[in-house]
């Protein structure tokens, strides 16, 4: 059975298994980063597993999957790699342990950094900003990703010009694109130029981090060089700038909302159909932030001229969110679309159990509908349960001239 297969099922015991005994380093690294997403501090033969590969993997991936994999478990277990390591006793007061994880900073095994470098950043103490900013300049390049990471996770605005060093100068792409990624949870306007600027790089991966990095600004400054990103010749940036642009449409203060989505709409619409609507059917599909769905449902009925029918069908689910605007917008959406496809769609949903969602289709038959719709409209005005969709159902089939 595949690693992906044990995971899935959280078989933590065949995955242990691989870490301790597989012959090839690619699996024990697959398997330590498994680990740290499917255990849990609960599981001591984890923590042990993981803690033994730290120090005795004769692989420096491996070490490094399974330094990591214990950050992804919790302070805790990073404590007890440290513990393991030094014989300290961290055990106690958030700040307490930063202190301990600072000087680890200065360790001679290039593990027990990148150790201390993660526990930092889950501590988040601003304290040890120079003591991080000192180890983006480690010699190991695997040290100096996981102190981007933790200046990343603490968002200290002093971190940004070493940062923006180590985007530039950096002779390891791990780390620049580390840096990038940084840069972008940090998000002041200082720490986004370089990312601006980077769009430009003959780096595929860096465009495609900068792309997504950006769209973390609480201001619609990044707009333009995101939008100017949809023309990028690879289709990774291009979807990394619609998810981003997604997200600067939710992050924009409110006032500045509608002005930065009708310029969305002028330039998504300049953008090839392809780039645009799949990105946006997957945010409606899948987002949990309402804001971003709104937004979503919103574009989705004016980017495009003719979206693919999967994309019609997010929006025809959207019909029944538990989110009233999203419903609406999507509502809207499926208007302005309009179409054969459009209506077939629509009229299963004057089938589902909520009346709410029926409500909602009906309004969209009124505007797009044709006979089919005249025929279950006429219908519902008698037999519908909910005195709402009936007289929506009236209301509707007046604007569509009735039954012929």
């Amino acid at each position: 059975m595949s690693l992906y297969l044990l995971a899935r099922e959280n078989d933590t015991d065949a995955l242990l298994d691989r870490l301790a005994d597989s012959d090839s380093r690619n699996v024990r690294r697959r398997a330590a980063e498994l680990l740290g997403d499917v255990g849990s501090l609960d599981q001591p033969e984890v923590v042990d597993a993981l803690v033994h590969a730290a120090l005795n993997d004769d692989e420096a991936g491996v070490r490094g999957a399974a330094v990591d994999a214990l950050g992804e478990l919790g302070q805790p277990a990073l404590e007890r790699l440290l513990g393991e390591l030094t014989g300290a006793d961290t055990d106690g007061a958030d700040w307490a342990a930063a202190r301990q994880f600072g000087k680890a900073l200065d360790a001679s095994l290039p593990e027990l950094r990148m150790a201390a470098a993660n526990a930092l950043g889950r501590i988040g103490d601003t304290g040890v900003v120079p003591r991080l900013v000192d180890a983006l300049d480690d010699d190991d390049p695997r040290v100096r990703v996981r102190v981007c990471a933790a200046c990343g996770r603490i968002a200290d605005p002093r971190t940004v010009p070493p940062l923006e060093e180590r985007l530039a100068a950096d002779g390891d792409a791990r780390v620049r694109h580390a840096a990038a990624d940084a840069l972008g949870a940090i998000a002041t306007p200082r720490a986004l130029e370089p990312l601006e600027d980077l769009l430009a790089s003959d780096d595929e991966a860096l465009r495609r981090v900068a792309a997504s990095a950006l769209g973390n600004a609480n201001s619609a400054r990044p707009l333009g060089p995101l939008t100017g990103a949809l023309g990028d010749p690879y289709a990774a940036v291009r979807r990394a700038a619609v998810f981003s642009l997604i997200e600067l449409l939710s992050n924009v203060p409110t006032e500045q909302s509608d002005a930065v989505r009708q310029e969305l709409v002028a330039e998504l619409s300049a953008a090839d159909d392809e780039t645009v609507v799949e990105p946006l059917a997957e945010i409606l599909r899948e987002s949990v932030q309402s804001r971003q769905r709104r937004n979503a449902a919103w574009l989705l009925g004016r980017a495009a001229d003719d979206p693919p029918e999967s994309a019609v069908a997010a929006l025809v689910d959207a019909l029944r969110a538990d989110d009233g605007m999203t419903a609406q917008f999507a509502s809207t959406s499926l208007a302005e679309l309009g179409g054969d496809r459009t209506e077939r769609l629509v009229l299963d949903v004057l089938d589902d159990d909520d009346p709410d969602a029926r409500a909602r289709a009906v309004y969209v038959l009124g505007e797009v509908g044709g006979d089919r719709a005249r025929e279950r409209l006429d219908a519902l005005t008698e037999t519908d349960d909910s005195k709402r969709v009936r007289q929506r159902a009236f209301s509707a089939l007046s604007k569509l001239g009735g039954m012929q």
